[in-house]
């Protein structure tokens, strides 16, 4: 990939002053007051409404003593190798992943995708001595809000990454200069990508982790969308890793996989050097996870059934939006993730759209604008775009989808 114009060049820079809140706090002011004329259908939020695995209760209760116990901040033994093992089995890893060294438990991605900058700079800086500039975070754009908000806390430049339609809604890292590459501390990529459902093959990953080595930082994949595929399975930065996962971060949870969103619990792997740092941080910073929800997803990650009938669930709606929406919109059933990406631009664009769906339909998305940034020339990869989560029941999906065609045409 090459980047031709000067739209395409990632920016640190925005035309005008960035809205950091929350995009569910702005959907909400943007809707307030107004009154839906239907009954409302949520499907701005990706919170998993699948029912969870049924063997959940019994290992809630099988492990309910050790409530009477402060957990350990690395994670217990038992979470730890199976979060290994599932992680060798999954991506045919050349060695398995060592629980002891290369996984370190999260009270969630989102906790551990925060807290990981102010860990990168840490890292980057105690081996590479004084960066030659302020050091820098990449992040996709569109993102996930936990990507720049760890950037600013841990008091880097926030440098955004565009992911366009024609560079396959992935981030050209070609486009990187060696000046920035210099000061970078850590780079984020999600893939499948929330929220058009990009997958990165293995050679677009591999190329990215030399980049990484050469320039001494981090790689950051978030894969927690990894179990959720349309034809084949997404493969991992750990595959790219070769038997050397230096510079290599994996953050994977249990909330889509598993429809455990309320559990809390997740892991990073990878990189031992890194996670030893990043598991010093912990200790002083952040929340421990209990010893009982670590239990429940060891079982978790022992189970691949219950993860099979929630991709074949996703699959049957995925079915209804090929039927109903078609081809509008640019509608492309997305290789991976649970999202739809539709392109509204010719209607107004995303909190236009919006609000129109709301207001006629009931039908509460997402407005793309809200989850990415403008470029330093003003243009937005998110502001032509809706995103719809694929969560709910296939009477309910189908139902909003219906009405989803019915307002815009």
């Amino acid at each position: 990939m090459s980047m031709t114009s000067a739209a395409c060049a990632p920016s640190a820079s925005p035309a005008r002053p960035p809205d950091t809140r929350s995009p569910f706090v702005r959907l909400t002011e943007l809707l307030a007051g107004v009154v839906p004329a239907q009954a409302p259908i949520n499907l701005s939020i990706g919170e998993p409404q699948h029912p969870i695995p049924p063997f959940v209760k019994d290992a809630l209760v099988a492990d309910l003593a050790s409530l009477g116990r402060y957990p350990a901040g690395k994670g217990t033994d038992a979470f730890r190798e199976a979060a290994a093992g599932w992680l060798t089995r999954r991506y045919g890893l050349p060695r398995p992943v060592d629980a002891a060294s290369e996984v370190l438990v999260l009270c969630g991605t989102r906790e551990g995708l925060f807290l990981g900058a102010i860990a990168a700079k840490r890292w980057v800086e105690a081996r590479r001595g004084p960066l030659p500039g302020k050091p820098a975070i990449l992040v996709p754009n569109p993102f996930y809000a936990a990507y720049p908000a760890g950037g600013t806390a841990a008091d880097c430049e926030v440098v955004y990454m565009p992911a366009w339609k024609h560079n396959g809604f992935l981030p050209d890292f070609d486009a990187l200069d060696d000046a920035l590459l210099a000061r970078t501390v850590a780079l984020y990529i999600a893939s499948p990508a929330n929220p058009q459902g990009a997958v990165a093959d293995l050679d677009y990953l591999a190329r990215l982790l030399a980049l990484a080595r050469k320039h001494g930082f981090l790689v950051f994949a978030d894969e927690c969308y990894s179990e959720i595929y349309t034809r084949e399975a997404p493969p991992g930065i750990l595959q790219a890793a070769g038997a050397d996962f230096s510079n290599a971060v994996v953050f994977q949870s249990l909330s889509k996989r598993s429809n455990l969103p309320g559990l809390r619990v997740g892991f990073a792997a990878g990189d031992a050097a890194f996670l030893q740092k990043f598991l010093d941080l912990r200790n002083v910073a952040a929340p421990q996870v209990p010893g009982v929800a670590q239990a429940v997803a060891a079982a978790a990650y022992a189970d691949e059934d219950h993860v099979e009938e929630n991709r074949r669930l996703y699959a049957r709606k995925f079915d209804l939006a090929d039927q109903i929406v078609g081809d509008r919109w640019g509608y492309v059933r997305p290789a991976g993730g649970f999202y739809l990406w539709l392109d509204v631009a010719a209607l107004g664009g995303s909190e236009a759209v919006t609000l129109k769906l709301w207001r006629e339909a009931g039908v509460r998305v997402l407005p793309g604008r809200y989850i990415a940034r403008d470029q330093a020339d003003g243009s937005n990869p998110g502001a032509d775009y809706i995103r719809l989560a694929m969560v709910q029941n296939e009477e309910t999906t189908a139902e909003a989808l219906h009405r989803l065609v019915a307002v815009l045409g």
